[in-house]
């Protein structure tokens, strides 16, 4: 068996080898070490566990197991991830959310539910609920004040430009309307403690407000996120006739590009440093007094290098009262923003993050959005 056993195992590398075999089937992830020998797929670890939750369907062991290959080698040689992707992505939408082995455990457990169970991307009628352009249901949404979670009616509509949600089932007037142009939404299980939580941000005159929301339901959710994203993008075509589909796609949502804890001190220098919770997204640098505010205390704009902004380690000469030691000092045409990080892992983190928004020249609209914070009162 031994033979038999090195036989197997010279197989299955060749098996690997295939073009679209080195890449988990589901996530993208490098090195598969597992396979789904119903669907004819190869996928990571972390993928495999998610097909246990449709073992109806498929059926996954690992790579490992030399006694299992000699079974399925000959039908993996025919199938594999090509084959399968073929089959079971055939009518993705381009707007739809594909995710990465970096997402959530949600949007990963649904793409692989919704290709291979409800196999919704075979049979496009079952897109509806968020091709649809117009979608409305109950979510519950957290309190801005006290934190706790009350069902919401939401209405998003494609004709309107707008996503809203009312106090009652009733109401007439919508308690917020967030316009299509500035919405994002973004999966936040971590922050808002809770698998399906869903943050959402819009402008509203020109200040990002947030407002979180989840629901028991997975499929729900995450057909909630694709909704969005394809009121978003049919408004973007419009909006930008000329851009490409992969220009437009970034554009959908997006997720920050870092979070979480620094000191700041205020525009004289003098005051003590306090803790804030900080956001980057995009251009905009907010803090917050807690990470589920609805309102940010401030934001920054940060632009381009080219435009006079630049980010630097430590904090000037003869200032005080920053309790941690890593500072951070963001110098734009106007002020010095003067941060602090806990510690230097943290330090490194947020200047690359902050760089790398520099290092990116500026779009026409966003001098438009610099100006108006630059005449903010």
């Amino acid at each position: 068996t031994m033979a038999v056993d090195q036989d197997n195992r010279q197989r299955v590398k060749l098996l690997l080898r295939k073009p679209g075999n080195n890449l988990c089937a589901d996530c993208g992830a490098a090195d598969p070490e597992w396979a789904s020998y119903t669907l004819g797929t190869f996928v990571c670890q972390s993928c495999s566990g998610l097909h246990r939750n449709i073992a109806q369907i498929s059926k996954v062991k690992s790579l490992c197991e030399a006694n299992t290959l000699l079974i399925w080698s000959q039908f993996m040689d025919s199938f594999g991830n090509d084959a399968a992707r073929a089959k079971y992505e055939q009518q993705v939408p381009a707007f739809y959310y594909r995710p990465s082995h970096k997402d959530c455990m949600l949007l990963r457990e649904q793409w692989i539910r919704a290709k291979y169970e409800r196999k919704e991307f075979i049979h496009v009628e079952k897109q509806e609920p968020y091709t649809a352009g117009y979608r409305e249901g109950f979510l519950w949404k957290r309190g801005r004040d006290n934190g706790q979670y009350l069902s919401r009616k939401f209405i998003l509509s494609e004709r309107e430009g707008q996503l809203k949600y009312f106090i009652k089932n009733d109401s007439r007037e919508p308690k917020a309307i967030m316009k299509i142009h500035s919405v994002n939404a973004c999966f936040q299980p971590v922050k808002i403690g809770t698998a399906h939580g869903l943050q959402i941000t819009y402008l509203k005159d020109n200040s990002t407000r947030n407002i979180f929301v989840y629901h028991e339901d997975g499929k729900e959710m995450v057909d909630w996120f694709n909704a969005i994203r394809a009121v978003r993008f049919r408004y973007l075509k419009g909006a930008f006739p000329v851009a490409s589909v992969s220009e437009l796609l970034p554009k959908l949502t997006r997720n920050y590009i870092k979070e979480g804890y620094m000191e700041k001190t205020g525009p004289k220098h003098t005051e003590g440093f306090k803790k804030r919770w900080f956001s980057m997204d995009d251009r905009r640098l907010m803090y917050f007094r807690e990470p589920l505010d609805a309102y940010a205390r401030g934001e920054v704009f940060i632009g381009s290098e080219d435009n006079s902004y630049t980010v630097v380690s430590g904090l000037p000469q003869g200032v005080q009262g920053n309790h941690w030691q890593f500072g951070i000092t963001i110098l734009t045409p106007d002020r010095k923003f003067l941060l602090a990080c806990e510690t230097e892992r943290d330090q490194i983190a947020w200047m690359s993050a902050i760089q790398s928004v520099i290092d990116r020249p500026m779009l026409p609209h966003e001098y438009a959005v610099e100006a108006y914070f630059k005449h903010k009162p």
